[in-house]
């Protein structure tokens, strides 16, 4: 029994998994599920980019899965309407209800144009650059500075984590949760997101029937999941009903004004879904979901990469040198976006650091039709 970890996990060429009778290939994805990442490049490198992975034969877990890029640019670009989503992500992403990350065809375009029209909108534009730029001098860089006097050693990761959370909390419901704090307070709705996503993993490497059981008798990551979506419904509904009663006082958002604007505000002011309790539940949980994780990731990983790279750095800072005017140097100031695009080279780094390691590195996808993808599959 004590080789058996050991046995389960060896491979053709150590990295090709072994297609074993009844359980196909997954009980050496379980075992690698602690490096899954790391686990599944080694073996899209042997496979020389795509790989039939076999699941149980009572699973329907088999799956194409490739990294080459003409695959990918078939499947996201030119042949994109015949690769949906498909029914099983939505069983498996089901806590985001039916806004744009789970939807698909016309829903994901209507759900995408709508989103765009308050994303582009010039109030929730100013929210956006005074909450960034308070976020950091105020909270991360505070942080940071008490960090240092004391001697004290922290998680960049969870610091991005909690800056992201804050900021895509105020610039979603207008409402600031105060999670980037010197204490790094404990933030049930944050907590929920972590339990929410840790869930769905889970849902993503075991046969349906196991974690459908598991959510019906209310055990392990499925209690989890339970509990954190009564947080969540719990805490969006209460901003819902606060956001409600603020806009009563307003006759109409006058574009014009100073003041920023959350997108809940935005929501709130479309005829069509005000009143739409549900729907406005899901907006606010998916750009929750799509705004901390994602952006934190890339923060991560961005930064780790030019620590260890001082060459890159070096030309990265040279070139923030040369856009800032001389009288300007030594003061704290934020890049405007005209600024901002002429970073040529800091826009490359970003780039490769998100090719390297992409915040959302799996995409799901199931055919409407047969077809045969540019790498012969």
């Amino acid at each position: 029994m004590l080789s058996l970890p050991f046995f389960l996990s060896t491979t053709v060429d150590d990295v090709l998994p072994w297609n074993w009778p009844l359980f196909g290939m997954l009980p050496t994805l379980l075992c690698h599920v602690h490096q899954i990442h790391d686990w599944a490049t080694r073996l899209l490198c042997q496979a020389g980019g795509t790989f039939l992975f076999k699941g149980p034969f009572f699973a329907n877990m088999n799956m194409l899965v490739t990294v080459d890029p003409s695959n990918v640019h078939y499947i996201m670009n030119s042949n994109f309407l015949n690769f949906p989503k498909g029914p099983q992500f939505l069983k498996i992403f089901d806590v985001f209800g039916n806004t744009f990350i789970n939807s698909d065809s016309d829903m994901w375009r209507n759900q995408r144009k709508l989103a765009q029209l308050q994303l582009s909108h010039p109030r929730f534009h100013r929210l956006l650059v005074k909450t960034t730029q308070d976020k950091v001098e105020k909270g991360f860089i505070k942080v940071l500075e008490h960090v240092s006097k004391q001697g004290l050693v922290v998680d960049l990761q969870d610091l991005f984590q909690r800056l992201t959370f804050d900021t895509t909390y105020i610039l979603v419901t207008g409402y600031d949760p105060d999670c980037l704090s010197i204490d790094l307070p404990h933030v049930p709705f944050a907590k929920a997101m972590d339990d929410v996503t840790e869930a769905i993993f889970i849902r993503n490497i075991v046969p349906e029937s196991v974690w459908k059981f598991r959510r019906w008798v209310s055990i392990g990551h499925e209690k989890k999941l339970r509990n954190a979506r009564k947080t969540l419904d719990h805490i969006i509904e209460k901003y819902i009903s606060m956001k409600r009663d603020e806009l009563i006082k307003v006759i109409k958002l006058n574009d014009e004004e100073e003041e920023g604007v959350d997108l809940l505000t935005l929501y709130l002011n479309e005829e069509e879904i005000k009143n739409d309790d549900k729907f406005l539940r899901d907006t606010v949980l998916n750009f929750m979901i799509a705004g901390r994780d994602t952006t934190s990731s890339a923060l991560t990983w961005f930064l780790w990469l030019v620590s260890t790279h001082p060459d890159i750095e070096e030309k990265i800072r040279a070139e923030l040198k040369s856009n800032i005017p001389t009288k300007e140097a030594n003061k704290w100031r934020l890049f405007g976006i005209k600024e901002v695009s002429k970073l040529v080279y800091l826009h490359g780094a970003l780039c490769e650091a998100l090719r390297l390691y992409p915040p959302v590195p799996f995409q799901h996808k199931k055919p409407l039709k047969p077809d045969t993808l540019p790498s012969g599959h």
